[in-house]
């Protein structure tokens, strides 16, 4: 399938945030040029490398996602100071206060492909997922407004296991891809009288390949579609991500904060403690119920 070519930028450097914050409330993505520098992207690989690498095994698993990283990684926390991304990160809420909402680091090892197992999430999907009982973790998180924020620190291309989206899909009456239904919750979508399973094919009508060098920052909505191409190259995929979300919004019943999460926010600095204050980490056995509490 040839590429997409859009009527409009999506490009932009750091300074632009008025453009930056249209084209992701439009389009429901944005991508910004060099957010990082080169030294502060190799400083995150070798976190990503030392956090997460020890977690493989063997060689069967070929995907593994730290949905906590933030608080395993003293380079990742410094991105809590870093002035350029906090801007950005303020003027997407509105230059309203902002809390920590959640993090992830990923490491993505060549062969990693489609449905795959051990491969990590390659097929269609939206971050967000409604709240009808029993819901989980994302559940709560991915309904707090908070755009994500992706750094894809060995670059994103069709060949390394880059990401693909489709543009103007965050939207709560997006009809889907033609010739595709939607599998239940909306999670995903599936060719029209195939059976109702998460698509993985790099072939879908509108989609938009995400390509960026390391150092760039990837930003999407909530429910903006997206999906991953196999991992054809020779070096593993390596990124991390976070996202902030108004300190006014309320996330509704949830877990306690967990124990790594009260560690992390006891040792945040006095001028980052505003940040962390409200961030309740990342409990994947949580199940919602009617009786839920906050």
């Amino acid at each position: 399938m040839e590429n997409i070519q859009l009527s409009y930028r999506y490009e932009f450097e750091p300074s632009e945030l008025q453009n930056i914050r249209d084209c992701k409330e439009k389009h429901g993505f944005a991508i910004v040029k060099q957010m990082l520098s080169r030294h502060n992207v190799e400083r995150l690989k070798d976190e990503v490398r030392r956090v997460i690498g020890p977690m493989f095994q063997d060689d069967t698993t070929l995907s593994i996602t730290d949905p906590s990283f933030i608080e395993k990684s003293p380079v990742m926390a410094e991105l809590l100071a870093y002035e350029p991304l906090m801007h950005l990160a303020s003027f997407l809420n509105g230059n309203q206060p902002i809390t920590l909402n959640r993090s992830a680091g990923i490491y993505k090892k060549p062969g990693a492909a489609g449905d795959a197992a051990r491969s990590g999430v390659h097929a269609w999907h939206t971050d967000w997922d409604p709240l009808e009982h029993p819901y989980g973790a994302n559940a709560v998180l991915n309904n707090s407004g908070a755009p994500s924020l992706w750094f894809y620190l060995t670059g994103s291309t069709p060949q390394n296991g880059g990401l693909a989206i489709v543009p103007d899909s965050h939207t709560d009456d997006w009809s889907g891809p033609a010739g595709f239904e939607f599998t239940p919750g909306r999670k995903s979508f599936y060719p029209t009288g195939s059976e109702p399973v998460s698509y993985c094919g790099m072939d879908v009508p509108g989609m938009l390949p995400v390509v960026t060098e390391p150092g760039d920052l990837v930003i999407f909505a909530e429910r903006t579609y997206h999906g991953v191409y196999a991992h054809r190259g020779s070096e593993a995929r390596l990124s991390c991500g976070l996202s902030f979300r108004s300190s006014a919004r309320e996330l509704g019943p949830r877990w306690p904060v967990t124990e790594s999460a009260r560690r992390f926010i006891e040792v945040c600095s006095c001028e980052r403690k505003h940040l962390v204050e409200g961030y309740t980490g990342f409990d994947g056995s949580w199940r919602s119920s009617p009786t839920s509490q906050a």
